[in-house]
């Protein structure tokens, strides 16, 4: 059974050095689900710049080439500062399913940013079905989303 329904496009997937576990985990959830994916990289656990990895992710899903993605460094947040730069992503730093449910439900958050250092597969595993299973509530909270770009 799927943790989630995934749509016709793939999951893009961005990592540094210190996100490049979480993201060889979340890697063989998918392929132990049929998740299609794009890895963006990093590919090795060398030290590298978040940005490069982030910038491929987000002009993916500026291009449609995905509709969503997961991002992983360290902390989450320099990774998920770099998503933001892009129009079309709304990343969102998570560290718990509840939070990462409610990006989706009131933030519409396209990009799911993990702090690879912090948390456990166990809470990277709950996220992600928390990410992917709920889904926007639209209404006032559009209206807000509307007020984002400057």
């Amino acid at each position: 059974m799927a943790i989630f329904s995934q749509g016709e496009k793939p999951i893009g997937l961005a990592s540094d050095h210190a996100g490049f576990e979480t993201k060889r985990y979340i890697i063989q959830l998918f392929e132990e689900q049929g998740i299609k994916y794009i890895d963006f990289g990093t590919y090795t656990s060398n030290s590298v710049d978040y940005p490069d990895f982030a910038h491929k992710l987000g002009r993916a899903i500026d291009d449609k080439e995905c509709d969503f993605g997961i991002a992983v460094c360290g902390t989450g947040n320099g990774i998920n500062m770099a998503l933001n730069k892009h129009k079309s992503v709304r990343s969102a730093l998570c560290w718990n399913a509840e939070i990462a449910s409610l990006a989706r439900a009131h933030n519409n958050a396209n990009v799911l940013a993990l702090p690879g250092r912090i948390v456990s597969e166990k809470e990277v595993y709950d996220m992600i079905i928390a990410f992917f299973n709920t889904g926007f509530e639209g209404g006032r909270h559009q209206t807000r989303i509307d007020k984002i770009p400057c």
